[in-house]
């Protein structure tokens, strides 16, 4: 086991600090930029590495619309800002932050409809330059899912066999595979890495939506590893599911008003925070394997701040793996009582 700390990471939106933008979200009316996304994302390393937080997934639509079908004036967006992509990949590096993304749902590799592979290939192929004019290493990913079922799961998983083939090696370099909580298992995806060789990531709580292989989890989270070089150190998602009541509005059938109605918790759903008894339950069955954890609490980077004090309290031992010893506990204590109050403000 690698002897230098795991990380801990968050995705996108900065909670401590609303001021944050992930990215430039104008319209397109108002010409939007690259370069701006770029100037927030600087100011969002600031926030990370003051707060230790060495792990960040950017926004998905950090250039906006530069794969816009209808919208030809953005496409030049990523070659013409290779300046900027630099200067932050190598304040990045300088800071020795873990970056990647996740594109949206929207991006699908088995789709039975060529068009939509083909633009999905093209936001990826968008996305794989801008991590290449970054210059940043094999660690920078992009994260994705398989895909739809199309009334054929076999079938389904086989197409993305046949997508992989026809990516731009930019994009194979890059690309990583999740799988999800629904439709496609952990022993799908790895299915899909033997016919492929795409590294894959393990995600903590789809595998307890969806394994009905009823497979064993460290021995899941072993071959899943298994798919990373050894020259590069492999990245999990964790979080913990909902468990409040939920309200959801419905239409009366008999009055036609709208009504409030209770609802019990889908367990697919994400908690505001991680529970510090089912990450430590986790990090144990993981013990003696190396990997980088990005947290997909709702509460962002407050939840992992409010994580690393919980597991000095709790668990010590998980808590060494990270570099958290338990000197650091008054100050991480008093770090999560301030941005906790400040949120509350």
């Amino acid at each position: 086991m690698s002897q230098i700390p795991m990380r801990l990471g968050v995705p996108v939106k900065i909670m401590g600090n609303p001021e944050l933008k992930s990215h430039d979200a104008r319209r397109a009316a108002n010409q939007p930029h690259l370069k701006v996304s770029l100037g927030y994302l600087d100011a969002i390393f600031d926030h990370l590495v003051h707060h230790n937080i060495n792990m960040y997934r950017m926004s998905s639509d950090l250039a906006p619309y530069a794969t816009h079908p209808d919208m030809p004036s953005f496409h030049a967006m990523v070659r013409d800002s290779a300046a900027e992509l630099a200067a932050v990949g190598a304040k990045a590096k300088a800071l020795d932050l873990r970056l990647s993304f996740h594109p949206s749902q929207f991006i699908v590799l088995n789709s039975p409809d060529p068009e939509l592979v083909r633009k999905s290939i093209w936001d990826l192929a968008s996305q794989a330059e801008m991590l290449d004019a970054m210059e940043l290493g094999p660690e920078a990913v992009l994260v994705v899912h398989v895909g739809g079922v199309y009334d054929d799961k076999l079938a389904a998983r086989a197409r993305w066999v046949e997508t992989w083939a026809t990516l731009p090696e930019p994009v194979r370099r890059r690309l990583v595979l999740e799988h999800d909580d629904l439709r496609f298992s952990a022993a799908d995806v790895i299915w899909i890495s033997e016919q492929t060789g795409v590294r894959l990531i393990f995600d903590h709580q789809h595998f307890w939506c969806l394994n009905p292989e009823r497979a064993d989890m460290r021995d899941t989270l072993k071959k899943i590893l298994g798919t990373w070089p050894d020259t590069v150190r492999p990245k999990v998602h964790f979080s913990s599911p909902r468990t409040e009541l939920r309200q959801l509005i419905r239409k009366d059938r008999k009055t036609g008003k709208s009504i409030t109605v209770n609802a019990a918790p889908v367990w697919t759903g994400h908690a505001d925070f991680v529970n510090p008894f089912e990450f430590t339950s986790f990090m144990r069955t993981a013990v003696g394997l190396d990997f980088d954890v990005m947290l997909e609490a709702k509460s962002k980077d407050l939840a992992l701040i409010r994580l690393r004090p919980d597991l000095l309290r709790y668990a010590p031992d998980v808590a060494e793996r990270f570099g958290l010893f338990a000197e650091l506990q008054s100050k991480l204590d008093a770090e999560e009582a301030g941005l906790m109050a400040s949120e509350d403000s």
